[in-house]
């Protein structure tokens, strides 16, 4: 953290040592984000489309760990540093992605409508929405889940399950979704479920009117379970990552089938079908957002990193096409 402070803190002072040269600049108007081209993967089962290297600079913060996108291409994200953002994906003929436009952003809030501070009470890293519209926001180290009726709005108590509070502090839900059937899926990132093999992280299915199931969820080591998107066959999407000094960042997307999360008991441990693996030749990097949406008549994939706010990392938006069969 001390490190990470440093880093922070650098380019804040060079900016602040060229104050009056940015000041007699002109201003130009810069995109928020580029296309990126990605490698083709013969045989897989997601199919690279292409990216964006998001310009945090224009989005005014970093931190993407949330994300959302409708069948209309409205990107949704929420950020670590206790902020939103809202954007359409622009794509191409070929489904490719080509930038963002009608951009919005703005700072989460609590139940009384003030701006959530960074760190313990701002640190936002799931997404989800509800048939009804609503916002779904999972914080971790005060580890909560607040409703939304609009993002730059109050936010709303839920009940979660007692047990949540007692979760280590950067171990707390990173994943959450609704799926088809109105269940909530949550998964712990770093958060063991007792009796289990290492690896097993608790998880929870249901909400809060129609009670929890609490089951297991199995990740490939090291990785950790990172974000969870529903799909519309009652399935679900699972992100995995993990980091190495030497290794660098990796990740993985797995599948929940259906009839897995329709089946599941108390005690019951999943484990998902391997779709992708994050890794080279796809541009790596700590990606913690994943979302699904249907458009223009495939099923596409999209992930986002979350850069830590370092300079040393990007901010990637990578789009993939589900292949048939």
């Amino acid at each position: 953290m001390y490190r990470r402070g440093l880093l922070l803190a650098a380019p804040a002072l060079l900016a602040a040592g060229c104050g009056q040269a940015q000041v007699a600049s002109p201003r130009v108007a810069l995109p928020p984000a580029r296309p990126l081209a990605l490698p083709p993967l013969p045989g897989g089962r997601l199919e690279p489309l292409g990216g964006l290297i998001l310009d945090n600079a224009v989005l005014g913060f970093g931190g993407l760990s949330g994300l959302h996108l409708t069948d209309d291409l409205r990107l949704t994200a929420i950020a670590d540093v206790g902020h939103w953002l809202s954007a359409r994906l622009l794509l191409d003929g070929s489904l490719r992605p080509i930038g963002l436009a009608e951009m919005r952003t703005g700072p989460l809030r609590d139940g009384a409508g003030t701006e959530l501070p960074r760190g313990f009470a701002g640190d936002a890293e799931s997404l989800a929405r509800l048939p009804n519209g609503d916002w779904l926001v999972g914080f971790e180290r005060w580890h909560r889940v607040r409703r939304y009726p609009r993002l730059n709005g109050p936010a709303q108590y839920v009940e979660m399950p007692p047990e949540l509070a007692e979760a280590p502090g950067n171990g707390g839900l990173e994943s959450l979704a609704v799926l088809t059937d109105g269940r909530w899926l949550m998964v712990a990132e770093g958060w063991a479920m007792p009796g289990q093999p290492t690896g097993v992280r608790r998880a929870w299915l249901g909400s809060p009117d129609r009670g929890w199931t609490r089951l297991g969820y199995r990740a490939e080591a090291p990785m950790d379970p990172c974000d969870t998107a529903a799909l519309p066959d009652g399935g679900a999407l699972v992100l995995e990552r993990s980091f190495s000094i030497f290794g660098g960042f990796r990740g993985r997307i797995v599948r929940l089938p259906a009839h897995a999360l329709a089946e599941a008991r108390d005690g019951t441990v999943l484990e998902g079908e391997e779709l992708l693996r994050l890794e080279p030749p796809l541009p790596t990097d700590n990606y913690e957002g994943l979302a699904v949406a249907h458009h223009a008549g495939r099923s596409l994939v999209a992930v986002v990193s979350d850069d830590n706010q370092n300079m040393l990392q990007r901010t990637l938006l990578l789009l993939f096409a589900v292949v048939d069969g």
